[in-house]
């Protein structure tokens, strides 16, 4: 058992402020519910003074999420009296409260941004951690732009406001100046220091990756006794973010010789919380986003798929299904080797293949993947019907399958404010259907017509679009999830027309609904 490490969330706080990603009361209301079903310690649910609507949307995380005394609830304040006022008199429901003031400590705030001398500003913020005492018994300090402070000026008004009554001294990176070992002998320094003056007083820290090192910043403080960190989902957060809350818990729990802490995260829950903060500010998480980027356990590489079946370590140190996800993904592309592509059609039931019949289904395979980038289960079904269709004279293996499968013909779609509308047409076994739809917008209205012909009852969960090229015939990518009879199912497409984008992911999530349906071929 290691010691214990204190995680301060602060999403909706640091994380909505990135341009675009404003929550409205119920959004926040249901992040900060799937926090706790995390097991973050400590909710920053906003900064109350900014707006009516964020006090509000505070206090109703207090009252909503913080009626149990498992979880802190806190906001941000200025150490000025009205600020801390609107903190308290917003988290004050909560049954364990807390304020959280912050204050500069570097030469160019004190001097730059507040035009007074380090006496007063020092002054200023135990005045501050005094007043807030008066209200809550727990109190957090940061000392904003720690990390290009003067050290001794650091300590001075640390030791002060810890005098003062402060029960948390957070120690911020405000500008992602600083760099993993000089970070951490600041941390080892001040902790130090503090333990020998009141070690019941949590050292934290929040880094913030203007340097790509938000996350190394703060596993160096932790090896160095830091307490406490401070981290977004994500690693959204102002500028380049935050130290992302999954990456660190994940190298804690990953590398525990090394650091020998743990903290009380649920990590099975993470993946669940990524996609539900995406979705609510409306920030895509990269693909290669360690932890939850989409690719994060996602292989395509031949080498990489052939080490992976022989053993799971060979490739991956995080099993996906410690962070919410059920498998690993083994993607099906021209650069897939035979290996990965006998294991996909042995999940189908392809599983006595002679090396002749294997050898032509993969040549077949081949074929479609450099036209196609991604091939998925019911394409399989297309290849090996396709091989025994060419091969099989007596006709002994011979399956239709792809006769279940929808491929997509044509689209036309008529986006208007009034009556948005599609019509499609669609192959299934030989057959041409067609069907029109309206709906409250285009991709709405196309996803209804698509859905009366493939009559597969399914909810649409996600809908994503992104343009991965430049230009006039840039490509866009659509990723969605749908869900049936309690399953989800992801899929992907890209084209230059993103309509048309749209209903190949939409096919193609369909289609994949009909190869879970499907009994296995062979035996």
């Amino acid at each position: 058992m290691g010691r214990k490490i204190w995680v301060f969330d602060t999403t909706l706080r640091d994380g909505e402020q990135v341009p675009g990603a404003k929550l409205n009361l119920y959004e926040k209301v249901e992040i900060a519910q799937q926090l706790k079903k995390l097991g973050v310690d400590i909710i920053e649910a906003g900064f109350p003074a900014s707006s009516q609507g964020d006090f509000d949307a505070v206090r109703a995380v207090a009252e909503k999420v913080g009626n149990t005394n498992d979880i802190m609830i806190t906001a941000l304040a200025r150490a000025v009296k009205a600020d801390i006022d609107a903190v308290y008199n917003a988290v004050k429901y909560a049954e364990n409260p807390m304020i959280h003031m912050v204050l500069g400590t570097s030469d160019i705030h004190v001097e730059k941004k507040f035009s007074k001398s380090k006496d007063q500003i020092l002054q200023i913020g135990v005045d501050a951690v005094k007043y807030a005492k008066t209200l809550l018994p727990q109190v957090q300090y940061s000392t904003e732009d720690a990390s290009r402070s003067d050290f001794e000026y650091l300590w001075k008004t640390i030791e002060a406001v810890m005098r003062a009554g402060a029960t948390m001294i957070n120690v911020p990176d405000t500008v992602g100046f600083a760099e993993p070992e000089e970070f951490g002998e600041m941390i080892f320094k001040l902790n130090d220091r503090m333990k020998n003056l009141d070690d019941s007083v949590l050292l934290s820290v929040h880094c913030h990756n203007d340097l790509g090192m938000a996350t190394a910043n703060t596993l160096a403080a932790i090896k160095n006794g830091a307490d406490k960190v401070e981290c977004t989902i994500n690693g959204i957060g102002e500028r380049a973010g935050n130290a992302a809350l999954e990456e660190v818990v994940m190298a804690l729990k990953t590398r525990s010789s090394i650091y020998n802490a743990e903290t009380r995260i649920n990590t099975k829950e993470i993946i669940n919380t990524s996609r539900l903060v995406s979705s609510f500010m409306g920030l895509d998480v990269q693909v290669n986003k360690a932890i939850t980027g989409d690719n994060a356990f996602a292989h395509s590489s031949g080498i990489h798929q052939d080490g992976l079946l022989k053993s799971r370590d060979a490739y991956e140190i995080v099993h996906p299904e410690d962070v919410g996800l059920d498998d690993m993904e083994l993607v099906l592309t021209a650069r897939s080797g035979r290996h990965a592509v006998k294991n996909a059609l042995e999940k189908l039931g392809f599983s006595n293949l002679s090396t002749d019949e294997f050898e032509g289904i993969f040549e077949g395979f081949l074929k479609l993947a450099d036209a196609k980038k991604e091939v998925y289960d019911h394409d399989l079904y297309v290849i090996v019907e396709s091989y025994y269709e060419k091969h099989d004279a007596n006709n002994k293996n011979a399956t239709h399958y792809s006769d279940q499968f929808f491929d997509f013909e044509d689209l036309q779609v008529v986006s208007n404010a009034s009556f948005p509308s599609a019509s499609v047409k669609i192959c299934k076994g030989g057959e041409v259907f067609k069907a029109s739809a309206v709906g409250s917008g285009p991709i709405d209205a196309l996803y209804s017509a698509i859905a009366e012909i493939t009559n597969i009852d399914v909810k649409l969960v996600e809908y994503n679009i992104n343009s991965v090229s430049r230009g006039k015939e840039a490509l866009g990518k659509v990723k969605i999830t749908i869900e049936h009879a309690g399953e989800k199912y992801i899929a992907k497409a890209a084209d230059t027309d993103i309509l048309k984008a749209s209903a190949l992911a939409y096919i193609n999530a369909i289609n994949s609904i009909v190869v879970a349906k499907l009994t296995p071929v062979m035996n």
